[in-house]
């Protein structure tokens, strides 16, 4: 079957188009997408101003129609913490199913988190008994840990680098005590949900999804992305916290020069950095995996789990 998803993040909308059944790995046929960066659509009254929704739907139309040339069966299409909170999110999807036909599923940032542990799991598999993993995307951190596909605990904090890049910063690169004010305050959030996810036991494994962590292990000497997704990638909390230092002291076009790090994202990655830092800190994780799967993985998880198996399929099926 060939799946396509579409993912409104705050940072970048993209289609993914994979070819899957239940049982096998999602193989990727084609990918498209664009850095809308809605959050920064967002005005005063925390509404999607109609630039940013005129965009969002000629890229929706333009992805319909894509899907369709690259033989897409079934198109599943979700929103996140950037449409999930604007003022005006159910009107502005209201439009865009109206003019391309598209239900958007809302997801709350507790299904964010449930659905990139699943990810993260099935990557990495039983084997790797109790895990906690982090998403830092560009409106929300998103934490979870467990021992089973559907986590013990799950939560979504609005910790992303993009929305904290926007609200916290006022200069490139930022002044030192924003950047002391913003560490407090990352600190004092992540510090509030320690001990509810804590309290499950240490995990055997922690683990990093999202482009911002994928970023910072790259510049830490991480493999590169053109290595393939097989390759063994990890971050050192001795790593993280140096470089945490050293990214809030540099301005962005310092930032995009570095290995791995792309010109759109690399205003946002100071404040994510100080989120990967208190994360490891707070939480006493040493050294971070990054997956390479995260949550658009989750969902076509989610919905290969329902479909009818190979041997489903074959007449008569087998005894």
């Amino acid at each position: 079957m060939r799946l396509g998803v579409l993912d409104i993040g705050s940072n970048t909308v993209h289609l993914l188009v994979v070819d899957a059944h239940r049982g096998a790995r999602p193989m990727p046929a084609y990918s498209h997408k664009v850095d809308l960066r809605l959050t920064e659509h967002l005005d005063e009254e925390h509404r999607l101003g109609e630039q940013g929704v005129e965009r969002l739907g000629r890229f929706v139309e333009e992805a319909v129609h894509l899907a369709e040339d690259k033989g897409v069966e079934e198109l599943l299409a979700f929103a996140t913490s950037a449409v999930r909170e604007a003022a005006n999110g159910e009107q502005v999807l209201a439009r865009i199913d109206e003019r391309c036909g598209v239900h958007i599923e809302v997801l709350s940032g507790r299904d964010e988190a449930r659905l990139t542990f699943l990810a993260v799991r099935r990557w990495f598999g039983w084997s790797s008994g109790r895990l906690l993993a982090f998403d830092i995307g560009g409106g929300s951190l998103e934490i979870a840990a467990g021992v089973d596909e559907e986590p013990d605990a799950a939560v979504s904090l609005p910790l992303g680098a993009g929305r904290l890049t926007r609200d916290w910063f006022t200069g490139d690169p930022p002044p030192a005590d924003e950047v002391r004010k913003l560490r407090r305050h990352v600190r004092a959030e992540i510090a509030r949900n320690v001990g509810d996810i804590a309290r499950y036991g240490v995990p055997d494994r922690a683990v990093a999804t999202s482009k911002t962590f994928k970023q910072l292990a790259r510049i830490a000497g991480a493999a590169p992305s053109s290595d393939g997704p097989y390759v063994s990638r990890s971050l050192s909390r001795q790593d993280m916290a140096d470089w945490a230092g050293k990214l809030t002291t540099m301005g962005s076009a310092e930032r995009a020069r570095l290995s791995g790090v792309s010109e759109g994202r690399a205003a946002q990655l100071a404040a994510g950095a100080l989120v990967a830092d208190a994360a490891m800190d707070l939480f006493e994780v040493d050294r971070l995996e990054v997956c390479p799967w995260a949550l658009r993985e989750g969902v076509i998880l989610r919905r290969l789990d329902v479909l009818p198996g190979r041997l489903d399929q074959r007449d008569g099926g087998t005894e």
